[in-house]
């Protein structure tokens, strides 16, 4: 089992010390043994290429990528500058963790021609590989434009790329263009196995070995030894799920959970008492989300039960067996939180390689 660990910009502003406090996280991950740090990118948040960068002169094996990015926050050439930097400053240990986004922000924030996210993904990793060929020199004209751009800066070894993925078409494009795919936060058992499927019988379909494919999922991994710190982890991920399940799609996430719950019914109160729609129409970020929802209301209308079937959350033993159910369904890597590599439990159980 490998594992790896997410940072994003709330770490950093914090405290004073944040910067080094995240840091030392990251350091503390790499001498566990963790082989991946994924820092999130988001339009309201930090330049992650930069935070990776920074993490990157203080570690020296664990491999830095973002977590992800997509094509309209960057335009495919600044993705090919800035991963060839990172690839550059750290020695080879970077990838490219990428995605669609959420389109609504960028069509009303930003007022930006969306066209197809699905063809955009694929036609940004093409350019991104014909500048890593000896050339260095690339063209698209579909859903940007590029005229016969020939880079200076080569990355020197093509670093893998991962594609975020929820539906069939984007596990199906991971399947057959990239090294492997990221589902997001707190996905079912039934739609992780799924996608894998999708995405190997795509791979086996192009001539790629399918096993060859690395799947990094988070799902939410807490060990609790109290009420309170169960409590305190099942309302951590109610409020992902406010913010995250009720977009556009992420739905998706909990495919096959609708037999036990009546999750349209569910997401769709969460929506209403979280404004998502009214948020989205003006095209509002997750911090306006945050200020404009009512997060308590919204809690207390997401079941426990429905939390705890995509949720690694309870005793090691109770946690165990859910890892090794999305292990059975094809996960490859396990995300976790910052702060589960300062869980003097789970380290114990590392450095004992319970978590193989």
């Amino acid at each position: 089992m490998r594992l790896g660990v997410e940072i994003g910009p709330e770490q950093w502003t914090k405290s004073a010390d944040g910067v080094a406090k995240s840091i030392a996280r990251v350091q503390r991950a790499e001498a566990l043994g963790f082989e991946t740090v994924w820092a999130s990118e988001d339009p309201d948040g930090w330049d992650a290429f930069g935070a990776l960068n920074t993490v990157g002169q203080h570690t020296s094996r664990i491999h830095l990528g973002t977590g992800v990015t997509n094509p309209y926050l960057r335009h495919p050439n600044l993705i090919a500058a800035s991963l060839a930097t990172l690839q550059r400053s750290s020695g080879g240990r970077a990838f490219l963790g990428f995605g669609r986004g959420e389109p609504d922000w960028y069509r009303t924030a930003f007022g930006m021609e969306i066209g197809s996210p699905l063809k955009r993904v694929q036609e940004t990793i093409s350019v991104l590989r014909q500048w890593w060929e000896p050339a260095q020199t690339a063209t698209n004209d579909g859903e940007f434009v590029v005229r016969n751009w020939t880079r200076a800066f080569h990355p020197g070894s093509p670093p893998p790329i991962y594609l975020a993925a929820t539906g069939p078409k984007m596990f199906a494009l991971a399947g057959s263009i990239a090294e492997g795919m990221r589902i997001n936060l707190l996905a079912s058992t039934e739609l992780i196995r799924t996608g894998v499927d999708q995405a190997r019988r795509a791979a086996a379909e192009t001539g790629r070995d399918p096993g060859a494919l690395r799947v990094f999922a988070n799902p939410s991994l807490a060990i609790t030894d109290s009420d309170a710190t169960f409590r305190r982890a099942i309302n951590r991920a109610k409020g992902t799920m406010a913010l995250i399940h009720v977009l556009p799609g992420m739905d998706r996430q909990l495919l096959g959970v609708d037999r036990q719950f009546d999750v349209e019914r569910i997401l769709a109160d969460v929506r209403t008492v979280m404004k998502t729609d009214e948020v989205l129409a003006r095209g509002g970020s997750f911090a306006d989300l945050r200020a404009a929802g009512d997060l308590p209301a919204a809690r207390e209308l997401i079941p426990d039960d429905l939390v705890l079937e995509v949720a690694a959350i309870g005793t090691w033993d109770q946690a165990k067996g859910h890892l090794a159910r999305l292990q059975d369904a094809g996960v490859t890597d396990f995300l976790v939180d910052p702060a589960v590599v300062e869980d003097d439990e789970i380290r114990r159980l590392i450095m004992r390689n319970e978590f193989g």
